[in-house]
C-alpha cells in the first residue's frame, strides 16, 4: 500500500478510538459542564460589568475635573466654592464603581453555584 493510504487509515482509526479514550461518566460530565458553564458566564458578566463601571467612572471623573478646572481658570475667586463640591462629586462617582466591585465580589464568592 502507499504511504498516503496507510496514513489515512491510521488517522481514521485514531478518530474512531478517540471518543472512547476521552469518554467520561455521563452524569459527572453533565454536572461539571452545567456548573462550569454557569460560572464562566457569571465571571464574564462580572468582568464586563466592572469594566464598564470603571470606564464610565473614569470618563465621568475626567469631565468633572475638566469642567471644574475650566471654571477655575476663568474665575480664580470661584475656587473656594467649587473645589469642595468637585471633591464630593468625584467621591460619589467613585462610590458607584466601588458598589459595582462589591456586587461583583458577592456574585463571585457568595454565590452557591
Amino acid at each position: 500500500m502507499k504511504k498516503s493510504t496507510m496514513f489515512l487509515l491510521a488517522v481514521l482509526a485514531l478518530m474512531a478510538v478517540a471518543p472512547v479514550a476521552f469518554a467520561e461518566e455521563a452524569v459527572a460530565a453533565v454536572e461539571k459542564a452545567s456548573t462550569t458553564g454557569a460560572m464562566q458566564y457569571m465571571a464574564l458578566g462580572c468582568v464586563v460589568g466592572l469594566g464598564l463601571a470603571a470606564l464610565g467612572g473614569g470618563i465621568g471623573m475626567g469631565h468633572a475635573i475638566s469642567g471644574a478646572l475650566g471654571a477655575m481658570a476663568r474665575n480664580p475667586g470661584f475656587y473656594q466654592r467649587l473645589f469642595p463640591n468637585m471633591l464630593i462629586g468625584l467621591a460619589l462617582i467613585e462610590s458607584l464603581v466601588i458598589y459595582t466591585l462589591v456586587i461583583v465580589l458577592i456574585l463571585l464568592y457568595a454565590n452557591p453555584l
